[in-house]
């Protein structure tokens, strides 16, 4: 490394942001770049740890070390290419990542981990701006065509690397615009939907075909695409929300988190939507779940209007440290504050909701909660027990239900398929071959709920293994452009 005492030196940057009451007024980002020779002094926190933890923390097997070193030297382009030689879009997991890769950074253990996300940002907006991310288009084509069901993170990537190895990639895509989750899920103050279009054009212009607003099952048969293509991949991620199945659920006012998050993202974009509109302007907000998709609603909420907001978890609130059940390098259970979250927002934990109420037999009105206390059953197992006398009604107007995805759509596709499924009602694979032949599945359809950097991993890796299936597991990959990398 060339400043092995940098961690010794320099403390961890968390970054500069606009103030809460500045960024709750518009939903464009609003993370303040850092300097050039601000990253490369983060970067020289990069400790010769001898065995980088991080590796393995990241799904994609980041070169991290290496590109951290290059920032440091202030070798941008070096940085780039190392960078992108694992991911397809770091300009994505730049700013939506939760970083498992800093959770397992060696100078975590008893400090500030590497600020490796927002080095990763910083590296591919120098790219973008220097010119560096150039279309990738392969010197020749094979024979072979490839249909991708879903243009969210793990189909895109999938669709890059199948079209550098020479094969025709069609995106199949319901939405009216490609990127799934990333365009139609993430709220544009996390990552605005410039950055995606940037790399969607990018991908057009290299040759990938996408056919939007085309429900796979629907509006095409899927056995119709399997006979008229050499490989089908699925990639229609987890979309079946968890639900809340409690007295009152089929009062109004009771949304799906993402059936408002998308409404919200094509409000953003001037698309249209589907009719109800799910406004909180002036309502009492409470979000029931504390992942993320809870967080993106608490600060979608404060930017329409709504005049309070409490979010509730069933679990214990974490502590500020890692528990001796929970030691490094392992992702930490520990008490974490989005951004959303200091915008404004009453968070409480170990609640139960009991049922949803109503003041006029329509419109909800109120839940009913109580505490409750978690401990370990003699099997060491978790258990909840309700706590006597806590049992009350929360006031709200407009409740969110942000508990996660089951598995993914069932009918349509999947069904006329007859692929196999797992026990949790996902795609079952092996090498990310269904039980149907030409037919493969990559991302939240098939490993379940998961991370953006997760479905980018599956989706190169799925190409890999679609790549075998068409030309051989020894097939002469020489004519194959540079930079077409696919994971071992």
């Amino acid at each position: 490394m060339g400043d092995i005492t940098g961690f010794k030196k320099v403390p961890r940057d968390w970054g500069t942001k606009q103030s809460p009451e500045q960024r709750v007024k518009h939903f464009k980002e609003f993370v303040i770049d850092a300097s050039e020779q601000e990253q490369s002094k983060q970067a020289s926190r990069c400790m010769d740890c001898g065995v980088p933890f991080c590796h393995s923390g990241c799904p994609l097997g980041n070169l991290i070390p290496a590109f951290n070193e290059a920032v440091f030297q202030s070798d941008w382009k070096l940085a780039f290419e190392l960078l992108s030689s694992t991911n397809n879009f770091p300009e994505f997991t730049g700013r939506i990542c939760p970083a498992p890769c800093e959770s397992a950074c060696v100078l975590g253990i008893n400090n500030d981990p590497v600020s490796i996300e927002s080095i990763e940002k910083s590296i591919a907006e120098k790219a973008f701006e220097a010119g560096w991310v150039e279309v990738k288009q392969p010197e020749q084509r094979s024979p072979y065509s490839v249909a991708i069901v879903g243009s969210g993170p793990a189909g895109l990537a999938a669709a890059e690397q199948l079209n550098q190895a020479g094969h025709t990639v069609t995106i199949f895509e319901k939405s009216a615009q490609a990127g799934g989750l990333l365009r139609y899920g993430i709220p544009d103050f996390k990552l605005d939907k410039s950055v995606v279009e940037r790399r969607v054009e990018l991908m057009r212009n290299a040759g990938i075909r996408f056919q939007l607003n085309t429900n796979v099952g629907f509006d095409v048969d899927p056995n119709e695409l399997r006979e008229q293509f050499d490989a089908l991949l699925l990639c229609g991620g987890s979309a079946v929300p968890r639900d809340l199945q409690i007295e009152g659920r089929h009062l109004s006012g009771i949304n799906y988190a993402m059936d408002f998050l998308s409404q919200s993202n094509k409000r953003v974009a001037g698309e249209a939507f589907p009719e109800p509109e799910i406004t909180v302007d002036q309502q009492e907000v409470i979000v029931i779940g504390g992942g993320d998709t809870g967080s993106d609603c608490i600060g979608t909420s404060n930017r329409l209007g709504a005049s309070s907001i409490r979010q509730i978890e069933i679990m214990h609130k974490p502590g500020l440290l890692r528990s001796p059940e929970n030691p490094w390098p392992h992702w930490p259970f520990t008490l974490s504050t989005s951004s959303s979250h200091e915008e404004g927002c009453l968070r409480q934990w170990a609640i139960r909701t009991k049922a949803f109420v109503s003041e006029n037999g329509k419109d909800v009105s109120g839940i009913k909660v109580v505490n409750v206390e978690w401990s370990k059953n003699e099997q060491g197992k978790y258990q909840m027990t309700e706590l006597r006398d806590t049992e009350r009604i929360l006031p709200c107007t407009r409740v969110f239900l942000a508990m996660g995805f089951t598995h993914p759509t069932l009918d349509g596709m999947i069904e006329k398929l007859g692929v196999e499924l797992d026990q949790r009602k996902n795609v079952h694979t092996q090498d990310f071959r269904t039980s149907i032949d030409k037919v493969f599945a990559a991302g939240d359809m098939n490993r379940g709920q998961s991370l953006v950097v997760w479905a980018i991993s599956e989706g190169r890796q799925a190409a890999e293994s679609i790549h075998r299936f068409l030309c051989g597991t020894h097939s002469n990959l020489a004519a194959q452009p540079q930079g077409a990398i696919f994971l071992d």
